[in-house]
């Protein structure tokens, strides 16, 4: 990302490990954020256990926290488990609660980010060994903030992909979808000939604002996005 107009700072926590960029050093607020946020989903994960290991969607519940909420919502129209959307939850309400604080607030959490600046953005592609690793870029409009981008991998990083995909990368307004539709997505790319019709799949969820799909040296693309280089 090119963000050389904000603060940067990391926040590690147990496997939360974030890089923030805002107006100014909110360590210690990030800090209590995660701590908060991290204890609603783990106390929820000691009286539902499949909350943490199920890889098919549970069932909605208005009683648990409201990330826990957001998690299971996320997870029931991406049709995968609800903590496939885990890194994106914590990255937009860590957010949204360093808000109060400031302005600008960016938040990288593994590669799934939301994004909330007063000015445009660019946000490379990283694709391992594709031929196309860093060069593809996504221009994020400040109109079109606040928002998240996540991104599954079957060739690079710690993501639980079943498809074949160097990077598929998935914008929504909602960051915990983004990251539940980035695993939905990627699972579904086997080979090149598959990207179309998951692009389609992907701008056919609500609240999806585009997607991109790289495997080896083809790029597909759909949406209301703007690819440019790096």
């Amino acid at each position: 990302m090119e963000v050389k107009h904000l603060v940067s700072f990391e926040v590690c926590v147990r496997e939360t490990d974030l890089m923030i960029f805002a107006d100014r050093d909110l360590t210690q607020e990030a800090l209590r954020s995660v701590h908060y946020f991290r204890t609603h989903i783990e106390s929820y994960i000691l009286q539902n256990p499949s909350f943490e290991t199920s890889l098919i969607p549970l069932p909605l519940d208005g009683k648990a926290p409201p990330i826990v909420q957001e998690m299971l919502y996320a997870g029931k129209l991406a049709n995968v488990g609800p903590m496939a959307s885990v890194a994106g939850a914590i990255a937009e309400f860590v957010g949204r609660d360093l808000q109060r604080s400031c302005v600008n607030v960016i938040i990288e959490n593994g590669g799934d980010i939301y994004l909330n600046s007063g000015k445009d953005l660019k946000i490379g592609i990283f694709t391992g060994e594709s031929t196309l690793s860093d060069r593809i870029a996504i221009r994020i409009l400040a109109a079109q903030m606040p928002l998240g981008i996540c991104t599954s991998s079957a060739t690079v990083g710690p993501s639980l992909s079943l498809g074949k995909a160097d990077a598929v990368c998935i914008v929504s307004k909602n960051t915990a979808l983004a990251d539940a539709m980035a695993t939905s997505v990627g699972n579904s790319v086997k080979c090149k000939d598959d990207i179309r019709e998951a692009l389609e799949y992907a701008v056919s969820i609500p609240n999806i604002i585009g997607a991109v799909i790289i495997i080896d040296d083809a790029v597909g693309v759909k949406g209301d996005l703007q690819l440019i280089k790096f």
